[in-house]
């Protein structure tokens, strides 16, 4: 069976726009939840609690960029042959990087005099729900048809 399309068609994944449109809105929301956790931080905590949520805030915006990134990534090789494999191998090893550098880090700054744990908690709590909130909206309000990238095949014609 042969491909309807065009040898020059785009095949670039209609998703796209919607993970850059996460990525852009994130970063806004990761920049007001970085003043916000700040200024909380260093209100009830002092200096320890300012480093505390600007660590766990940094924690929580690089994670969800991650993620969007390496799905981005992985769309690249929308044209290959081996898309789905690849794509699986990418995000895959996104969600491991993530893990990895979350226990290494969980292990480094759990007896760090130098910030508050309990503010880094609550900061990297607040940007998990910021950026599943940013996913949402960012999902509810594209205009992306149920089915994208299918291509269907000729009309029928009466010969």
């Amino acid at each position: 069976m042969t491909d309807a399309r065009p040898e020059s068609a785009d095949r670039t994944p209609t998703s796209n726009p919607v993970l850059r449109r996460a990525l852009t809105l994130g970063g806004i929301v990761a920049a007001v939840l970085f003043v916000v956790t700040a200024v909380l931080g260093f209100v009830f905590a002092g200096g320890e609690g300012l480093a505390g949520a600007l660590v766990g805030t940094a924690m929580a915006v690089v994670f969800m960029g991650i993620t969007a990134a390496s799905i981005l990534i992985a769309n690249r090789f929308a044209s290959s042959d081996l898309f789905v494999g690849a794509f699986f191998g990418i995000v895959l090893g996104g969600w491991l990087l993530k893990f990895i550098v979350f226990i290494v880090l969980v292990v480094l700054l759990r007896d760090a005099a130098w910030l508050d744990t309990t503010v880094l908690f609550l900061s990297l709590v607040a940007g998990v729900i910021a950026s599943l909130v940013v996913d949402v909206i960012v999902i509810t309000t594209s205009r992306m048809p149920h089915v994208s990238d299918v291509e269907l095949p000729p009309a029928p014609t009466d010969d």
